[in-house]
């Protein structure tokens, strides 16, 4: 019955597009924004890639993206994904664009398809098929012409299959953008004069394909017309378009940064993602995205870089499960707000600006009875107090307050009214079906991938090969072996002759292995991919065999000529005698290669192979070993991951699916901080958390990807682990928290521009995620000087001594509750000091 039910919301879903998008629209744009229908707009957008969560997340995460206050969803379009083998599409599951746009469309918000079809996006080899590197005489991204053949059909392609579905705003539909190439402008100065022939040739394709809306190139200073330039950074304030005739569009703010394998985790504070979105306003801006609104899972073998981790939470607004962060959602939900409170003074005139000081700057919007003011102090230390319009206006460093009728503050964006919430992950055994018919009581069975050469399929040459020339990247390993025979009277097998193999590799990864054993690894960095291993090893009288497993994690998706970075051993490989200071190069030799692993042939990652054994001794903390369980779901609904804590490397796949490498024994190292001020200007190393630990234990599986029971799990691990730790982790809330100021303004919701905003005063307000929750216990709550951070909160100097129960009151048994932030309501425990209301509260 569920699936029935399911089944009827979807045709409804879908079918609904026509609703909101019925009629079709005229998009252009003038100096000062899109214009759609005769009508400038000033929009927020948001972005999510389709193939970083699934189908049936699509709905939600639209619906908390319009519940945020976005006008528009942007997304890539992933040319590796839909051509991955040269004109064989798929569209299909997660790779189903038209289903993803139109479900944007039925929730009444607009698109923008970024094409490319070049990406980045910190996506393998960024989005390029990678049979399209084998093309004779080809050069990516230059005017080279097999090259421009390939691009011109498949965004031609793209555009085809969006005009038969009428998804552009002219036939109707909701997308209203398009981008073509994608911040060539950082690199194309390495492709000399060819480069700008290409960028006039791509903008002349791209609106030859006559979609009716714009196309835009996002850090492309000389994009010609009608292309319109857009910028992409963690501020765009100062962007200035390259014609009079353009508006100013932000195409990527980034609201954190992306995690490698050996990196710490980046985030980026609310307040100053606020500040620059509300900079970016003030200044002229019109269309601003976060670069990501929901960053998503990096599932299978897609991540880029090389090290790119598969988690691609990027601190966003949405996390990687599908839940709001808060107060990340919240805090950017009431800018929305306010900033569309200003849009018709926004697009009605042009800004006029004003010193209100050393680094204080009033910008005012004012046409006819419309007035709209920003008033920013860009300081990074100290708070103003400034005088506008004959007012006085306390001005946080950093911050931006909002005028909306160019008297009253509706928001400061250092000021945050949202609620914050504590979420944990519980951890819960692994539930394994003992009784599977291949499983000893451990629950699990296994399969041993064979060290070297074990495929019919493998061959022999002279010399080193790069890898992926080699392998096509079908897999990410890469057997070389080579076999060589050691006399008795050679210095390598004299005592104390003391040994050393020395690898060189392009990287991504190596093991090595000397006849049959584990002798070492290395690994390259997100930094630096090369790898260089001295190893000390054992040499046998007689044949001796030298197996390389290299291996890669992701290819490279950014730079000058990136689809010419090589990866695996390259040389030299040599054997060197310590003691008697005698080298032999090997790398010239007879190397026999092998691509992928014979496991990968067998299709073990299904699951279904007659070749799995069990034993009563399960083998641990063995290298190569391949395993399988059968598990029952986790019980509940909370969005679930595998806790990895333990393991060493390799990838996982849940019944066919493969949720993407895990790599937890690689630590994170880089400069942490306890907390992370947001004052002053941001960058990807200016606030990271979990250094010292892994870069990433947790592994999100999509709840849709389980059964109830006979859920099949297939692990391939490369450095050795016992699978019997692993264990399900559930995502849950733990506290609400918020913590408001008596000098806060009154929440956005109850404004209006009368005198009557002044009298509302702030007001701290609470709500539980979960429609079926009522707030259940008041853990803390304080009014006075109380401190500290959600979940830590403690009592200042001062504190009312009715505030607990005034907060229980107002909250216990109910959804939701507010609470007035004055000493009319809480009392005052310290006259003449500012006092403020600190709350946590737990829903059950």
């Amino acid at each position: 019955m569920r699936g029935v039910r399911f089944a009827v919301v979807v045709v409804l879903v879908v079918f609904g597009v026509l609703d909101s998008f019925s009629l079709a629209a005229n998009v252009t744009y003038d100096h000062r924004a899109l214009v759609i229908d005769g009508e400038r707009r000033v929009l927020v957008s948001g972005s999510i890639h389709y193939p970083r969560s699934t189908p049936e997340m699509w709905p939600g995460l639209i619906q908390k993206s319009k519940d945020g206050g976005l006008d528009v969803i942007e997304t890539y379009v992933f040319w590796n994904l839909h051509e991955p083998v040269r004109n064989q599409y798929d569209f299909e599951g997660r790779n189903d664009l038209v289903k993803f746009i139109k479900l944007v469309g039925a929730a009444g918000l607009y698109v923008h398809v970024r094409i490319g079809p070049y990406v980045c996006a910190e996506w393998n080899y960024g989005g390029f098929p990678v049979w399209l590197h084998f093309i004779p005489g080809i050069e990516f991204r230059t005017d080279n012409e097999p090259f421009k053949a390939e691009m011109k059909r498949f965004t031609a392609k793209i555009v085809d299959v969006l005009k038969q579905e009428k998804l552009y705003a002219s036939q109707g539909g909701p997308v209203i953008l398009s981008q073509i190439e994608n911040e060539y402008g950082n690199i194309q100065s390495h492709y000399g004069s060819a480069a700008k022939s290409y960028v006039q040739w791509a903008a002349t394709m791209a609106t030859s394909l006559n979609t009716g809306v714009p196309w835009v190139m996002c850090n492309q200073p000389d994009a010609p017309d009608p292309i319109i330039n857009t910028c992409n950074g963690f501020y765009c304030d100062q962007f200035t378009p390259n014609s009079k005739n353009k508006p100013k569009m932000w195409t990527e703010n980034w609201s954190g940064w992306f995690l490698s394998f050996g990196g710490a985790s980046p985030y980026r504070p609310v307040e100053d993602l606020a500040f620059a979105v509300a900079r970016f306003y003030q200044n002229g801006g019109t269309f601003q995205n976060y670069y990501m609104y929901h960053g998503g899972t990096n599932f299978g073998r897609t991540t880029g870089g090389p090290f790119i981790a598969t988690s691609y939470d990027y601190d966003a607004p949405i996390d990687e499960y599908g839940l709001v962060r808060q107060p990340k959602w919240g805090h950017l939900r009431e800018v929305h707000k306010a900033i569309k409170m200003c849009e018709n003074a926004l697009v009605s005139t042009e800004p006029a600006v004003s010193s209100l000081g050393q680094n204080l700057e009033a910008t005012v919007y004012k046409s006819g009875s419309l007035c709209s003011a920003f008033l920013a102090n860009v300081n990074t230390q100290s708070d103003a107090t400034v005088t506008f319009n004959g007012n006085s206006y306390h001005l946080p460093a950093w911050s931006v307050s909002i005028l909306p009728d160019c008297k009253n503050v509706v928001l400061n964006t250092a000021k945050i009214n949202s609620v914050t919430m504590r979420s944990s992950f519980s951890n819960q055994p692994l539930k394994v079906d003992v009784s599977a018919s291949e499983a000893f009581d451990s629950g699990w069975s296994w399969i041993e991938e064979p060290v070297g050469i074990s495929k019919n399929n493998s061959f022999a040459k002279l010399g080193l090969s790069e890898q992926i020339n080699t392998t096509a990247d079908k897999s990410d390993y890469l057997w070389y072996s080579l076999s060589t025979d050691i006399k008795g009277d050679e210095p390598f097998l004299e005592n104390g002759s003391e040994t050393v193999l020395h690898v060189d590799s392009l990287g991504h990864a190596l093991h090595v292995f000397i006849n049959g054993k584990l002798a070492g690894s290395g690994r390259g960095s997100g930094d630096n991919s090369k790898v260089s291993l001295e190893i000390p090893i054992t040499m046998v009288p007689g044949r001796n065999t030298i197996d390389l497993l290299s291996l890669t994690v992701g290819l490279q998706n950014y730079g000058a000529f990136f689809e010419k970075r090589g990866a695996g051993v390259t040389g030299p490989v040599k054997l060197e005698s310590q003691k008697n200071s005698i080298t032999v190069d090997l790398s010239s030799g007879q190397w026999t290669y092998q691509i992928g692993l014979k496991g990968e042939d067998l299709g073990l990652s299904s699951g279904s192979s007659s070749q799995w054994l069990s034993q009563p001794s399960l083998p641990k903390n063995k290298p190569l070993t391949w395993y399988k369980t059968t598990f029952d779901a986790p019980a509940g609904s909370d969005p679930v991951a595998l806790d990895f804590t333990g393991f060493g490397k390799g990838e996982a796949w849940i019944n066919g699916q493969s949720i993407g490498r895990y790599w937890p024994s690689y630590t994170a190292s880089g400069q942490c901080t306890a907390s992370c001020n947001y004052k002053g200007a941001y960058s990807a190393n200016k606030c990271l958390k979990n250094c010292g630990k892994p870069s990433q234990t947790l592994y999100h599986v999509p709840r849709s990807w389980l059964k109830p029971t006979g859920n099949t799990l297939v692990l391939f691990e490369e450095i050795g682990s016992d699978p019997t730790r692993l264990s399900f982790a559930s995502k849950q809330i733990e506290s609400l928290c918020s913590h408001v100021s008596e000098s806060h303004p009154p929440p956005i919701d109850m404004w209006s521009s009368d005198s009557n905003i002044q009298k509302t005063g702030p007001v701290l307000s609470l709500e539980c995620p979960s429609p079926n929750q009522v707030i259940s216990s008041i853990k803390f709550a304080s009014f006075g000087t109380p401190h500290g951070t959600c979940g830590s909160f403690s009592h200042g100097q001062c504190s009312s001594q009715n505030a607990l129960s005034i907060v229980q009151k107002a909250c216990i048994g109910s959804k939701s509750c507010s609470v007035q932030v004055s000493i009319e309501a809480l009392g005052d425990p310290c006259r003449g000091k500012t006092k403020s209301l600190a709350v946590e509260a737990s829903c059950h």
